[in-house]
């Protein structure tokens, strides 16, 4: 079960633009954006701390690349903290996440985003590591089609599925958008 929400910061990672190019594959989870409004709505009704993540690409050619279209977030509205970062985990980025939460004294996140197997993973895993509460409210994720190292390919909702077993009761607690905001009340 999850922990109350009560004092948890909503980290919401990469919600770009950029991620609407066709390059990443065929995303799955149509309904993450509506989840994502809906728990920004809930968090920011209670006063709760909102941190939006923003990967600024420096990769030439690239769909996130700093100064492009497809590196607008598009999430509404201002978060408490803005974090941009180079690499997959948000705990990387600056200013420093990690500091900012201490600082705070948030020990509890609610991570949702993109992309579910890369960003919000490597997020979450090192929100374990780091001794955070962590719930990946994964119909708030979105997963993309992914080629295996054999050339098969694994549907989106599929790499999600795997994602959320290989992380549930070890680095976090999977929810749902649902669950999460039936522990708001």
């Amino acid at each position: 079960m999850a922990a109350s929400p009560a004092g948890k910061a909503l980290v919401v990672i990469d919600v770009q633009a950029g991620f609407d190019d066709p390059s990443w594959g065929r995303p799955g989870n149509p309904d993450m954006e509506q989840n994502i409004d809906r728990l920004l709505g809930a968090w920011r009704r209670r006063g709760l701390p909102v941190v939006f993540v923003r990967h600024d690409s420096d990769e030439e050619g690239s769909p996130l690349a700093q100064g492009t279209e497809g590196n607008r977030l598009k999430v509404a509205g201002e978060p408490d903290l803005l974090v941009t970062k180079k690499v997959h985990s948000a705990f990387y980025g600056r200013p420093d996440l990690d500091r900012w939460l201490q600082e705070q004294g948030i020990s509890r996140l609610a991570i949702c985003g993109i992309a579910t197997d890369h960003c919000c993973e490597t997020t979450a895993r090192m929100a374990g590591d780091l001794g955070y509460e962590a719930d990946l409210v994964l119909d708030a994720t979105r997963a993309f089609d992914r080629r295996g190292p054999d050339g098969t390919t694994i549907p989106a909702d599929e790499v999600a599925r795997r994602t959320a077993a290989s992380l549930h009761d070890e680095f976090c607690q999977v929810v749902d958008t649902e669950q999460l905001l039936a522990e708001l009340e």
